[in-house]
């Protein structure tokens, strides 16, 4: 009598080690497991109101072979018989046409759910808000901007320009769905890549003595002399200030590149400006351009945007053409 006993024991360990294993809940949800895909319940609603399988495959571009094997599939998931398949058509079984009327419902609320989604994203596209640092909203947003405007026509844009920790700032209060920013690293909170590489340079009015130089500024004497500079916080100062060391006392503190170039073209004293900015005026020898040894003034462009919020929409297309039309 004890073997059997014992055997009795071992089974229902057994099977409560089996039944344990039966509750678990499986990846990826229960529902996922248990309930038919939407791909499945349409072809379902289609075989019932068309009464051939062939002809809800062909409704749903799919071959025939392929619709029968997704009904069996789905009948062996649920447990039940759903189609009667004979030479006059695909007729439903009782327990098929209870499931239908499920199916409808269900395919009814994805549809709702899919008008929705497709309603959040019209309203996230029909605006893009950016936030940019000077130098790449004066000097290279614009042919961005005109580029997305081609490909999202019905997008409307709003740019507010200003300092990088504006930028980050915009970014991380939810005031603007994308940066540009020109520091030396990425404001806390945000990732980035970058998108272009500038060069600073110092220039100067042609009647500053520096203008004349044969030889060119070193690293020391350019921090030591008082330059017409952008406010803290700007990616042009940050960059000018890690590469010195440190800076003299400004001569001009200004908030924007436009003031601080006018003022180096007014002959108010030298400056350090984007390559990008000064074009124009070099060209025309409206300011003059003084060499500087011993220093790197070379600085990333970056766009910005909250951690892990990868842009989307026309952000994502406007971010995508910065690495197309950088010059």
């Amino acid at each position: 009598m004890g073997k059997p006993e014992q055997r009795g024991e071992e089974g229902s360990a057994g099977a409560a080690e089996s039944g344990a294993r039966g509750t678990a809940r499986p990846t990826g949800g229960l529902l996922a497991h248990r309930v038919p895909d939407l791909g499945a319940l349409e072809l379902l609603l289609a075989v019932a109101r068309l009464g051939s399988l062939g002809a809800a495959a062909r409704e749903l571009g799919i071959t025939q072979p392929a619709a029968s094997s997704r009904i069996r599939s789905m009948e062996r998931q649920l447990g039940l018989a759903l189609v009667d398949r004979s030479p006059r058509g695909s007729r439903l079984t009782d327990a098929g046409a209870l499931v239908t009327d499920w199916a409808r419902r269900v395919v009814e609320a994805a549809e709702a759910f899919d008008a929705g989604a497709q309603a959040l994203r019209d309203r996230r596209d029909s605006r893009l808000r950016v936030a940019a640092s000077m130098t790449i909203a004066e000097y290279l947003l614009p042919g961005w901007l005109i580029a997305l405007r081609a490909r999202r026509p019905d997008t409307a844009v709003s740019l507010l320009a200003g300092n990088s920790a504006m930028v980050a700032e915009r970014l991380l209060n939810d005031a603007a769905d994308l940066g540009f920013v020109e520091g030396l690293s990425v404001p806390a909170g945000l990732d980035s890549a970058v998108i272009a590489h500038d060069r600073l340079i110092v220039v100067t009015a042609p009647g500053h003595p520096w203008a004349r130089r044969r030889r060119p500024l070193d690293a020391a004497e350019l921090a030591a002399t008082p330059l017409i500079l952008r406010e803290k916080g700007s990616g042009t100062r940050q960059v000018l200030d890690a590469a010195l060391g440190g800076l003299a006392r400004p001569l001009i503190e200004l908030s924007s590149t436009t003031a601080v170039k006018a003022s180096a073209v007014s002959g108010a004293g030298p400056a350090v400006l984007s390559e990008l900015a000064v074009g124009e005026e070099l060209s025309l020898r409206r300011l003059v351009n003084v060499p500087v040894q011993g220093v790197a003034l070379r600085r990333d462009l970056r766009a910005v945007w909250p951690t892990g919020h990868r842009p989307t929409g026309p952000a994502r297309d406007l971010l995508s053409l910065t690495r197309c039309r950088t010059p």
